[in-house]
């Protein structure tokens, strides 16, 4: 089996690219990545690439067709990969995220591919009161990464021709430990903060929904998808991925950690406005086609995992919401200095 997965120097990738190599021992495993971020790595003693058998560097824009011969299975990861950044780039996201990434479904579809996986996101159902949100429900999506990935999906779904499987993962929010670590996630930050300064500043006034899962679940969720067949849930199928139980709201997150890290602070901006990004996610679907396959990480394990690697990194930087392990800081110092353009092309 030969597997493609694109985005793989980002933060889910080499998480996946270990877990693929453990799961599928003889599969060829192909990387592509523009490399942003490949110099970001953290708590590490082995390139995370090395467990690949090739890698190719190159904008997902720009996409050799070539390269899906005798391709298997893609995994699409690569994107623009959060709301801070979609916002600054939102042209680039639009891009990105949705016209090339439509462009290589159909190029996938054209050069025999067997399956598709792509890594959608809870977060376009944005402002959803009431009940937690099945696959069926109404999306509102309030950012353009979010839009971005409700226009990716729909494609898919539009899609009629030839024989490719394609699994559309409604990813819950992403935590945990890896071996290039994004601090730009809630679970992430505050772990963080609460190891540099002994607290936890919660932004917002600490009641939206967020479900959550681990990187390392979310890897476990891309190995059911790349075995599932077309009878088993479509040939086309949208599913969201995480656990009932991993609902939380922003506070009682906080307090997890807290009762992780003895001794930690919770300071929330009870005055701050309301972050209409408030969301619960109902996940039987996604529990009903992969039982074996459901997310086995604790949100407590996460945390002591993020505690472990950060600690293994020494890491103290009280002022870490500015540094390179933000990525729309790692942008945006790559344009200062002239690595990049504006429209995210190296130079």
């Amino acid at each position: 089996m030969r597997i493609l997965i694109t985005g793989s120097m980002g933060y889910v990738g080499p998480i996946l690219t270990r877990h693929l190599r453990q799961k599928f021992p003889d599969a060829e495993l192909i990387g592509f990545d523009t490399a942003f971020f490949a110099h970001n790595l953290t708590g590490t003693t082995r390139l995370p690439e090395s467990l690949l058998d090739r890698v190719h560097f190159g904008d997902i824009r720009n996409f050799p067709p070539e390269l899906l011969d005798g391709v298997d299975v893609v995994v699409h990861l690569a994107a623009i990969s959060n709301d801070p950044m979609g916002k600054e780039f939102e042209g680039v996201t639009e891009a990105i995220n949705e016209k090339a990434s439509v462009a290589l479904a159909e190029m996938a579809e054209q050069r025999g591919v067997g399956r598709f996986v792509f890594a959608s996101s809870c977060s376009i159902y944005g402002a959803a009161e009431g009940r937690p949100k099945r696959e069926s429900d109404s999306l509102n999506p309030l950012t353009a990464y979010a839009r971005s990935k409700v226009a990716m999906e729909n494609a898919l779904r539009a899609s009629n021709a030839g024989e490719m499987t394609v699994t559309c993962l409604r990813f819950a929010t992403a935590c945990g430990m890896s071996d290039r670590l994004r601090l730009d996630l809630v679970l992430n930050d505050f772990v963080a903060g609460a190891l540099a300064t002994g607290e936890i500043t919660v932004l917002s006034d600490g009641t939206p929904w967020r479900p959550l899962i681990d990187v390392a679940d979310m890897a476990r969720a891309i190995e059911w998808a790349i075995g599932r067949d077309a009878d088993q849930g479509g040939r086309v199928l949208v599913v969201n991925a995480g656990s009932n139980k991993g609902n939380y709201q922003v506070r009682d997150l906080a307090e997890v950690v807290a009762a992780e890290l003895p001794g930690t602070k919770v300071s929330i901006n009870t005055a701050a406005p309301p972050d209409l990004r408030s969301y619960q996610v109902d996940f039987s679907l996604f529990a009903e086609l992969a039982p074996a396959h459901l997310p086995a990480v604790p949100l407590a394990q996460s945390v002591r995992n993020l505690h472990a690697g950060l600690n293994g990194m020494k890491f103290s930087d009280k002022e870490f919401r500015t540094s390179s392990l933000m990525r729309l800081k790692t942008l945006k110092d790559h344009i200062a200095v002239g690595r990049l353009s504006t429209d995210l092309r190296w130079q």
